[in-house]
C-alpha cells in the first residue's frame, strides 16, 4: 500500500476510525465533486470505502484528513492503485453491503449542533419546534444503532419513513443532511406525547411539560439515551419532594441549563470548563459555586460544586427557557439503572414522576450522561458515557493479539472488550448489586460484542467471589485472569500513561478483596501491569459480622 497515487491511474482508499454516522459520506461526495472525481463511497463493516479517479485525487486524499467533519475520527487512511476506468463518468454514493469481518467504529450520541439549535427556533423554518431535529453533524447514534453498518434500516428510526421534502435532503449532496439517517420533520417523524394519569392532549406538548415543571411538577423526560427527572432547581418543595420520591438522601441532583448566561448566575465557569459544556459530547461538568448562587439547597447540599450541563438534545432547547434551570437527574431509583424502556416509565416511576414526557422513537441501549471536572485546566473524566462512548481508547504500544473482555468493578460498573489495538470502554453501567443492573450488564456486552465483532480470547475479573462481573466471568467457559483490585487500579493509570515498566503504586480508593483472602484498602505496591508487589498497606482490623 502506498499514498502515492498516479494522476492517471484509479485508487481504492480506505478510511477507518469514526467515520460512520457523522456526515462522512457527503463529505466524501462533495470532496469528490470538487476535485473533478469519478468513483464512489460506501460504508462497510470496517469503515468507509472509496474509490476514485482522476487528476486531483493526491490532493483529494490528503484533504481527507485535514477537512474531515468535525464530529468524525480519522484513525487511519489506507491507499492501493487500481487501473483506471475509461467508461466511468460519475462519483456516487452506493449501498452498504453486509460483511462478515466488522471494524467499525460507531460514533457516540452528539448534541446538537448550532445550526439545528437555529432551526427549531426559527418560526420561518419547517422544523420550527421540532424536537427530532437532527443532521450530519449531531443527534443521536450510539443510542439507537442495532448493527453495522450505520444505515437507517440498522437503527430505530427504520419504523419512520421520510416524507418527500426529508428524502430530498436526504439525497441532496449539497445539503446538510445529505445521508443523514435520522433525519426527519414533524411530518413523517418521532413525536412527544403527554401523560398525567391518562394522556393530556393539548397543541404543545413540550410546553404543557414546561409549565407543569415550573408549577412545581416533576417530569420524566425521555431523552437520548433513557428518561430524566426534571423539576424547577429553584423549587425547593419540588426539590425535597423529588429527593424523597427517589430515595436520595443528600447525592447532588445535576442541573440543565437553557445557555450559558444562566450557568453563569449560578457558577464560576473557565475558558475550558465552557469548551466543555459547549462540545458535541456536553458532559456534565463539575462547576464551583459562585456567590451569586440562589438554587434551591437541595439540589446540591454542603457541596461546594454543582454539576450543570447545557440543554444538548431539541426537547432541552425546547422545554427549558432562556432563564430555566431544572434538576435534570437521571430517571431510577437509588442504585437502580436509567430507565429507557416506555414500558417501564408507566411502572417503575409511577410514584416519582407526576408526568411523563414520552416519544415513540425506541432507544436501543441506554446511555446515562458522562461527568466530567477540569482539573489544573485538564480534564478529568469521572463517568464516561453519552458523548464518549463508545469510542475506543488506542493501546498504543501496550496493545496485544488476543481480545480480552474485561468485567469491571462492581460498584460504577463498566466494562471493557479489545481488539487490534482498542479498547472499548463501555458506557456507564451502575452498580451491580441487583437484578434490574445485571440485565443491562449483560444486554451491553452483547450489543458491544456484536457491534465490533469481538470474540474474546480471554476474560478478566475481580477475585472477590461473590461480585456479580466475577460469577458472570466465570460462566463464560472462557481462559479467566483474576486481577487484584488495587492493583487494577494502580495498572489504569499506567495503561492511562501507555506506560509498561515497574512503579511505585498507591491506590486509596477504599476496600477490595485481598490475595490472602483478607479486606485490603489503603494500598502501597511495587507494580506492573501484570504483577505487583504488596509493600505496605494500613493495619487490618476487625469489623462486626
Amino acid at each position: 500500500m502506498g499514498s502515492t497515487v498516479s494522476k492517471i491511474k484509479r485508487c481504492k482508499i480506505r478510511v477507518t476510525g469514526i467515520v460512520q454516522g457523522v456526515g462522512f459520506r457527503p463529505f466524501i461526495y462533495r470532496l469528490a465533486k470538487e476535485n473533478n472525481l469519478t468513483g464512489y463511497v460506501l460504508n462497510d463493516s470496517e469503515g468507509v470505502l472509496i474509490e476514485a479517479q482522476g487528476e486531483k485525487l493526491d490532493e483529494f486524499i490528503r484533504n481527507i484528513r485535514l477537512l474531515a467533519p468535525p464530529a468524525s475520527f480519522v484513525s487511519g487512511i489506507a491507499t492501493v492503485d487500481l487501473p483506471f476506468k475509461n467508461e466511468e463518468t460519475d462519483f456516487v454514493i452506493k449501498p452498504s453491503p453486509q460483511a462478515v469481518e466488522r471494524e467499525t467504529l460507531i460514533s457516540p450520541d452528539l448534541a446538537i449542533c448550532a445550526d439545528c439549535r437555529r432551526e427549531i427556533k426559527d418560526k420561518n423554518d419547517r422544523r420550527y419546534n421540532y424536537a427530532f431535529t437532527n443532521c450530519t453533524n449531531c443527534g443521536p447514534r450510539f443510542s439507537i444503532v442495532r448493527d453495522v453498518p450505520y444505515d437507517r434500516q440498522n437503527t430505530t428510526m427504520q419504523d419512520f419513513i421520510m416524507c418527500g421534502k426529508c428524502r430530498t435532503e436526504y439525497d441532496s449532496p449539497l445539503d446538510r443532511r445529505f445521508h443523514a439517517q435520522p433525519n426527519a420533520c414533524a411530518d413523517c417523524g418521532p413525536q412527544y406525547r403527554l401523560f398525567g394519569e391518562t394522556e393530556i392532549i393539548c397543541d404543545d406538548v413540550i410546553a404543557k411539560a414546561h409549565d407543569l415543571i415550573k408549577q412545581g411538577a416533576i417530569v420524566a423526560v425521555k431523552g437520548i439515551g433513557g428518561y430524566h427527572l426534571a423539576c424547577d432547581a429553584f423549587n425547593a418543595e419540588a426539590v425535597a419532594t423529588l429527593r424523597r420520591r427517589k430515595i436520595r438522601e443528600d447525592k447532588p441532583f445535576a442541573v440543565m441549563a437553557a445557555n450559558m448566561e444562566a450557568i453563569k448566575k449560578l457558577c464560576s465557569v473557565s475558558s475550558r470548563e465552557e469548551k466543555l459544556l459547549t462540545s458535541a459530547v456536553a458532559p456534565i461538568v463539575l462547576l464551583h459555586k459562585s456567590e451569586e448562587y440562589n438554587l434551591a439547597q437541595e439540589v446540591a447540599p454542603h457541596n461546594a460544586y454543582l454539576g450543570v450541563m447545557l440543554a444538548y438534545a431539541p426537547v432541552h432547547c425546547l422545554l427549558l427557557h432562556d432563564d430555566d434551570v431544572f434538576v435534570m437527574t437521571s430517571a431510577n431509583l437509588s442504585d437502580e439503572p436509567i430507565v429507557y424502556r416506555d414500558e417501564d416509565v408507566f411502572s417503575h416511576l409511577r410514584e416519582i414522576a407526576d408526568y411523563k414526557l414520552v416519544h415513540n422513537r425506541i432507544i436501543n441501549t441506554r446511555v446515562d450522561d458522562s461527568v466530567v471536572r477540569v482539573f489544573r485546566d485538564r480534564q478529568m473524566i469521572i463517568r464516561r458515557s453519552r458523548g464518549f462512548a463508545p469510542a475506543p481508547v488506542n493501546l498504543g504500544r501496550l496493545k496485544s493479539g488476543i481480545s480480552v473482555l474485561a468485567c469491571g468493578s462492581e460498584l460504577k460498573n463498566t466494562f471493557c472488550l479489545t481488539k487490534h489495538g482498542r479498547a472499548f470502554l463501555s458506557q456507564h453501567i451502575g452498580d451491580l448489586e441487583n437484578m434490574a443492573v445485571n440485565d443491562a450488564y449483560r444486554e451491553s456486552v452483547q450489543l458491544f460484542k456484536r457491534l465490533f465483532d469481538i470474540k474474546p480470547d480471554l476474560i478478566a475479573c475481580d477475585m472477590h467471589p461473590e461480585y456479580f462481573s466475577t460469577k458472570y466471568a466465570k460462566e463464560q467457559n472462557l481462559p479467566l485472569v483474576e486481577v487484584q483490585h488495587h492493583h487494577a487500579h494502580i495498572a489504569s493509570v499506567l495503561a492511562e500513561h501507555n506506560l509498561a515498566e515497574k512503579v511505585i503504586g498507591v491506590a486509596l480508593d477504599g476496600t477490595g478483596y485481598g490475595a490472602d483472602g483478607h479486606i485490603w484498602g489503603g494500598e502501597f505496591m511495587v507494580a506492573d501491569l501484570t504483577g505487583y508487589k504488596r509493600v505496605g498497606h494500613f493495619a487490618y482490623m476487625p469489623l462486626p459480622g
